[in-house]
């Protein structure tokens, strides 16, 4: 498979490479971060494993997540993309790609995930034959819900739980 590499005016969205460990451990390990994605930062070794795991799902799947650099300068700036992480949530996904992202503290409130978010989106819309996409969140998460009503995300009716936690899941059609 061809790696795939989404720009936009202010990012790049790269495959992830093991150079990109020192800024994925301190990504996950920032307890700002995590706050509403579990609440407890990752250790090295957690960082490490979530970072083969995904470049791997790229090769399993033919999806996956992006690195975002900042296109002056290459700083890492997040991760963004799609997965499916076979989730014990309840009621299930069955499959149906979950979009997430997650920004670095330095760069939270500068539009960023909303830019990087609707790249992959229109990714998918092109290159992918999905009628649907989800995204979860805590439900105390409201600034990631804004930016996920903003590409066309809607509030599943029915409750969920993952994890014992309700968890707020919200379906966005293809193309919306």
């Amino acid at each position: 498979m061809s790696e795939v590499i989404l720009e936009t005016d202010r990012l790049i969205l790269r495959p992830h490479r093991t150079e990109d460990f020192p800024d994925v451990a301190a990504l996950w390990g920032d307890p700002e971060v995590v706050k509403y994605i579990g609440g407890v930062p990752s250790d090295p070794e957690a960082s490490w494993a979530r970072l083969l795991r995904n470049m791997g799902h790229w090769q399993a799947m033919g999806f996956g997540y992006w690195a975002v650099t900042d296109r002056t300068d290459g700083r890492f700036l997040g991760e963004v993309g799609f997965s499916d992480f076979k989730r014990g949530i309840v009621p299930p996904l069955n499959g149906v790609p979950e979009a997430g992202w997650v920004l670095a503290a330095h760069a939270h409130g500068r539009g960023i995930a909303t830019e990087a978010v609707r790249s992959i989106h229109d990714w998918a819309d092109r290159c992918m034959d999905w009628s649907e996409t989800v995204c979860l969140f805590d439900p105390e998460h409201l600034v990631s819900q804004n930016v996920a009503r903003k590409l066309g995300y809607e509030m599943r009716e029915e409750a969920a739980v993952y994890r014992g936690d309700p968890t707020v899941v919200m379906v966005r059609g293809s193309g919306s």
